[in-house]
């Protein structure tokens, strides 16, 4: 088959992103929710990059999870981070967009011209009456989004996401069932978010037999090496690295109107050092 440049590329980065939750140990993908964030986590050696729909919602001035970031917002970030550098980019697509499996298909061909290899699809609603989806619904709109990516010419890694534990349903017993059912319907990873300690790793990783994604950065305090031996093929940090510099920002700014001082200074990095990295 003869591709362009950009869709040989493109099938590259596919088959890099597929191949690595196949490699010898758990890989970190760390999730820039901007351009230069982007660059400058590639800097560090990273194998693949993942997008954040709360960091990008927060750094547009919007809450998180309430529905107030849109399909051509998310894209328009996701193409930005993928032109940022030549690794793969996996998005958050939060639900799909759109209350239909055929709209959940179209998010994936959407998200695949803007230069994405893989992108999650969670069954949440953004409803605080009824926050997770039935099960039945949540399986047919994964399996759209399967068949979709299914259509492409480039291996698209599809994410599932059972929400309970991230919309107060402490339910790990659901969360697996959720997650089997997933996996039947061929999600190529599956993700619990804020799965709450070790054990409950465990379990999911124990209960499945394709690459389990785990968010890292907040509670659960455990190493790539602790994730691993829990069976962890992929580790990603949400929201925690754009939280983190809004954590240093709102400390300064506390500094500055609370105490009349600019020590925050000290621990910015130098502006040349930026530039470097930038370069």
């Amino acid at each position: 088959m003869n591709r362009t440049a950009a869709a040989e590329a493109q099938y590259q980065r596919g088959v890099v992103f597929r191949d690595l939750h196949a490699g010898p140990r758990p890989f970190v993908v760390p999730n820039p929710w901007d351009a230069g964030t982007a660059r400058l986590l590639a800097g560090f050696g990273f194998a693949a990059l993942a997008t954040t729909g709360a960091g990008l919602a927060h750094s547009l001035g919007r809450p998180d999870g309430a529905n107030r970031v849109g399909r051509a917002e998310i894209l328009a970030n996701a193409r930005a981070i993928v032109d940022a550098t030549g690794l793969p980019v996996t998005a958050d697509l939060e639900s799909g967009f759109g209350e239909r499996p055929d709209d959940v298909a179209e998010t994936i061909r959407l998200a695949a011209e803007a230069g994405l290899v893989g992108g999650s699809i969670e069954d949440s609603t953004g409803r605080d009456e009824d926050p997770v989806r039935p099960l039945g619904e949540a399986v047919e709109r994964v399996a759209a989004a399967v068949e979709a990516a299914g259509r492409l010419d480039f291996p698209f890694t599809v994410t599932a996401r059972a929400e309970n534990f991230f919309q107060g349903r402490p339910d790990l017993d659901d969360t697996i069932r959720r997650l089997q059912a997933y996996e039947a319907a061929g999600a190529d990873v599956l993700y619990a978010p804020a799965l709450p300690d070790a054990a409950a790793v465990r379990a999911v990783c124990s209960a499945l037999s394709r690459p389990v994604n785990v968010l890292m950065g907040g509670a659960l305090k455990l190493s790539v090496a602790d994730l691993g031996a829990l069976g962890v093929r992929r580790i990603s940090t949400g929201s925690a690295l754009s939280r983190t510099a809004l954590g240093a920002l709102t400390r300064a700014a506390r500094e500055i109107t609370e105490h009349g001082t600019f020590a925050f200074g000290a621990d910015a990095l130098p502006y040349a050092e930026v530039n470097e990295l930038l370069e």
